[in-house]
């Protein structure tokens, strides 16, 4: 279950202000929804990647005792 802010209060802050988990987790959900969107979340889908793409990528490069390789949005 996603615990954080909403859609329509992360739509009035850069990209670059949002939480790894954040990013992920509108990432997750719109590329489920590709098919669906239109033309502007399409290109707010276009955003997250390139957000997540400038800040490395979402992997971790090992899992610990309390973190696994993926960031989690619960």
């Amino acid at each position: 279950m996603y615990v954080g802010r909403d859609f329509t209060e992360l739509s009035m802050i850069q990209k670059s202000d949002w939480k790894d988990s954040e990013l992920s987790y509108f990432h997750h959900s719109m590329q489920q929804m590709v098919p669906y969107l239109n033309v502007e979340g399409q290109h707010i889908h276009r955003e997250v990647i390139a957000e997540i793409e400038i800040r490395g990528g979402m992997q971790r490069n090992e899992a610990t005792w309390t973190h696994g390789t993926e960031t989690s949005y619960d």
